[in-house]
């Protein structure tokens, strides 16, 4: 039940954004307003609050059975887009992304803390993204839409994206135990309360206000970015985990992080950057309403 309460619960604030997009409360401008908030303020705020209050230690297993499960998806992808599409180098990497990026910092919590009963099984996946994948990720939409080039753009852009910095903190402040003063840690949580409503009606009036799905155009590409998130995922990372002997809460933890939807933030991303933007709308719209059955089935087998 706590699990069906969280997807239901994501899929009405969504619900929410469309509604106030198609009675022109929200329109195109003001989404796009709504996306770089939660971008440059309320997303890097969460990050700090979650990150700084997690356990690093003990996690080598489930950090490797996290970041095999999100390789082999994005390298499948990637490489069935570029060879058997031809897509562009910006399509690939947001499809890529979009099959192999959970829902980690928010859903994947609220999973982690009502199905599995130890929010700390989905730290190392966050982690990776966020420290690894995203600033990666963020780095080559970079150099691809222009906005930088060399090696001294590269760090500026490391150094100062708001997501990667916090990530940063967060990560600082767990290792050594510090805590922030409380004067500034106090905005710091008002802030982060903004993060996931603020991405969720984004992303809800941005479906309202685009092709329905299955119209754009993306198909394939949705069709197998979504086969690879919440198929070929989950198996890997629980052949991994299994083999490198993760069992009960942990090895359940890890596999349905891995079933969980693709996070918001690569629409997110892909509106930024002006790339993918069809192919990551409407694969966070299906792996959302899709991921459900799969977690329960995942909850019933390894529970």
């Amino acid at each position: 039940m706590d699990l069906l309460i969280g997807f239901v619960t994501i899929l009405v604030v969504i619900g929410c954004g469309a509604a106030l997009a198609h009675t022109g409360v929200l329109d195109a401008r003001s989404q796009r307003t709504l996306g770089e908030i939660a971008f440059f303020v309320a997303s890097p705020a969460l990050m700090i609050v979650v990150i700084s209050e997690v356990e690093i230690g003990g996690a080598v297993a489930n950090l490797a059975a996290s970041a095999a499960s999100l390789a082999t998806c994005f390298l499948l992808y990637a490489a069935w887009a570029r060879w058997r599409r031809g897509l562009d180098a910006g399509s690939v990497l947001i499809g890529s992304l979009a099959s192999s990026y959970v829902n980690a910092g928010n859903l994947g919590i609220a999973v982690a803390a009502f199905v599995v009963g130890d929010t700390t099984v989905v730290v190392p996946t966050l982690l990776v993204q966020m420290l690894l994948v995203q600033p990666a990720a963020l780095v080559v939409l970079d150099r691809l839409t222009g906005r930088g080039s060399g090696s001294l753009a590269i760090v500026r852009r490391l150094t100062t994206n708001p997501l990667t910095v916090a990530a940063l903190l967060g990560l600082v402040l767990a290792l050594t135990g510090w805590e922030l003063p409380r004067i500034v840690m106090s905005p710091i949580e008002l802030l982060a309360g903004l993060a996931i409503p603020a991405m969720l009606l984004s992303y809800g009036a941005a479906l309202r206000l685009s092709p329905w799905p299955g119209r754009a155009g993306h198909n394939g590409e949705v069709l197998v970015a979504t086969a690879l998130k919440l198929g070929v995922m989950p198996v890997v990372a629980w052949t991994v985990g299994t083999t490198l002997g993760l069992e009960g809460r942990v090895l359940l933890g890890v596999v349905i992080t891995a079933a969980l939807p693709t996070a918001q933030n690569i629409f997110l991303h892909a509106t930024r950057y002006r790339t993918g933007e069809d192919v990551a709308r409407e694969t966070i719209l299906v792996t959302t309403l899709a991921s459900l059955p799969v977690a329960l089935l995942i909850a019933v087998l390894l529970g």
